[in-house]
């Protein structure tokens, strides 16, 4: 066991648009810094987002456009189970978050006049989502923040995994237990860890997340004592490219701004899928357009619908990361319909946190996807999740500071052997996730699954893969649980067997503590 980087205040854990954000925050602030992430840079979720980030910029907004507006969009999507003070406090500062970006060396698309060329997405109710690239707004994003903390030389420890939240004698986080790339064990101290782990999208055996998405920070958290909430919602965007029934992993998504500039979803017999399914039609929030996309499947009996983009000039120039990925498949959107389908893209829930990053274990924190701050409730609006990551990242630092202030000096830690966790064999949880968990779930399907997780069997946590499978079935045991508990449905969480939604579960939170 050998003991690395031991003079730093706090370890982040993740690089993505939160985890970035926040080591250039607190390299800024005077924090010895010290950022870990399992893959290289850049391989979380925040180049493969699409659409842009969701912001009502003072100088560029739509006649009665306004944060309050923004505010309602967000708390309407949530279907009842945002937290409002979370809602209001994350969005109101997003302006200044973005204008700090562009300062960090970020290009958003702009119009000839050089304003910026907004979009508007699902569940908007204004052209309010600035973009970059067309559709490639999380890799410029990542690109400006990657190029700041160059600048900065903010320290980054790659092909490290996070095993274990280390905490002292006091129950105050002293650092983490860790595994190289070369499979060697070691600890990392510090006062302060921050997850930024992003989200568990590989939990399902379709997805838009990437393959280092396996809920490792859900993982962490629980077992750090930190409570998690709300997992039973995992939101599945509406329209990912559609490549067959075998098509397995981190599938392409269409961007929801392509239905924002007037693409309408068909099903295979040609009649539109949204047509008085709600007011909003094809630019109705997510959960209502990916519930109705798999109930006409379902009548039908075919695993895709057709997204018609035909009706947009210069779609090549527009989406150009959209349309490189049709072309990989043969599909012109020009001159053909789209094949969609629903995939696992974001999870709602996550670690039980203050807008500021705090969760129940002190000196532990928590921001972006990982985090449930109350932002979200039941259901995400289209391109918050950027927005939520730089937000976070700039409210977690000061947090962090004043945190470090009261904490003294690292207790007496006991460092354990690195030993077994319970894992179930990825494929088989991935299958069977996306039968009786993805979109509609009932209790003999939810029982089937948890039943399968108690056959999850010891396995020595001895390699980045190993972890990983670990993770994954952690949250598996999570989302399924939660799932069975709240006999209601309720945005991106729908429970064929209880398909209305209640009153009494407005307020309620699906609260699980340590594992």
């Amino acid at each position: 066991m050998n003991t690395w980087a031991a003079d730093v205040d706090v370890l982040i854990v993740g690089s993505g648009v939160a985890g970035l954000t926040a080591a250039l925050r607190a390299q800024e602030a005077g924090l010895r810094t010290l950022v870990l992430t399992k893959a290289d840079l850049g391989e979380g979720n925040t180049r493969w987002a699409q659409g842009g980030v969701a912001v009502v910029l003072p100088d560029q907004r739509d006649p009665g456009d306004s944060v309050d507006r923004h505010i309602a969009d967000t708390l309407t999507a949530g279907a009842g189970l945002c937290d409002e003070a979370a809602v209001r406090a994350i969005i109101t500062d997003g302006p200044a978050a973005v204008d700090w970006l562009m300062r960090a060396g970020a290009r958003f698309d702009t119009r000839a006049d050089g304003s910026f060329a907004r979009t508007r997405e699902g569940g908007h109710s204004a052209f309010r989502v600035v973009h970059a690239g067309g559709d490639a707004t999380g890799a410029e994003v990542e690109r400006a923040l990657l190029a700041a903390g160059g600048e900065l030389s903010v320290p980054v420890l790659t092909e490290h995994t996070a095993v274990r939240v280390l905490t002292d004698s006091l129950g105050t986080v002293a650092g983490l237990q860790v595994l190289d790339g070369k499979g060697r064990f070691g600890t990392l101290y510090a006062r302060a860890v921050v997850l930024a782990t992003g989200g568990l999208g590989q939990v399902y055996s379709s997805t838009t997340n990437p393959e280092v998405a396996t809920g490792d920070g859900i993982s962490l958290a629980l077992g750090a004592g930190a409570p998690v909430a709300d997992l039973e919602f995992v939101q599945f965007h509406p329209t990912v490219l559609f490549a067959g029934g075998d098509a397995r992993g981190r599938r392409p998504l269409v961007t929801e701004a392509v239905r924002g500039e007037g693409a309408i979803l068909f099903d295979l017999t040609g009649e539109r899928v949204m047509a008085g399914v709600h007011p909003l039609e094809d630019l109705a929030p997510r959960d209502v357009v990916a519930a109705a996309i798999t109930r006409r499947m379902n009548e039908l009996g075919t695993d895709h619908v057709l997204l018609d983009a035909r009706n947009i000039v210069g779609f090549r120039h527009r989406f150009p990361t959209v349309f490189a990925a049709c072309a990989e498949v043969g599909i012109d959107p020009a001159e053909q319909p789209i094949p969609v389908a629903p995939a696992a893209h974001y999870s709602c829930g996550g670690v039980r946190a203050t807008v500021d990053g705090r969760t129940g274990v002190p000196g532990l924190y928590a921001i972006g996807e990982v985090a449930r701050t109350g932002l979200h409730g039941a259901n995400r609006l289209a391109s918050n999740s950027l927005l939520e990551g730089l937000v976070m990242g700039h409210r977690v630092v000061p947090a962090v500071q004043a945190d470090l202030e009261t904490f003294g000096p690292i207790g007496r830690v006991t460092v354990p052997e690195i030993g077994t966790a319970p894992t179930v064999d990825r494929d088989t949880l991935q299958l069977a996730m996306s039968r009786h968990a993805g979109i509609g779930r009932d209790a003999a399907g939810l029982a089937e699954l948890a039943a399968l997780l108690d056959t999850a069997a010891d396995k020595p946590q001895d390699s980045l893969r190993a972890v990983e499978d670990a993770a994954l079935t952690t949250a598996a045991q999570a989302i399924v649980l939660a799932a069975a508990r709240r006999t209601e449905s309720r945005g991106c969480h729908v429970r064929t067997d209880h398909p209305d939604t209640l009153p009494r579960w407005q307020a309620s939170h699906q609260l699980l503590e340590i594992w």
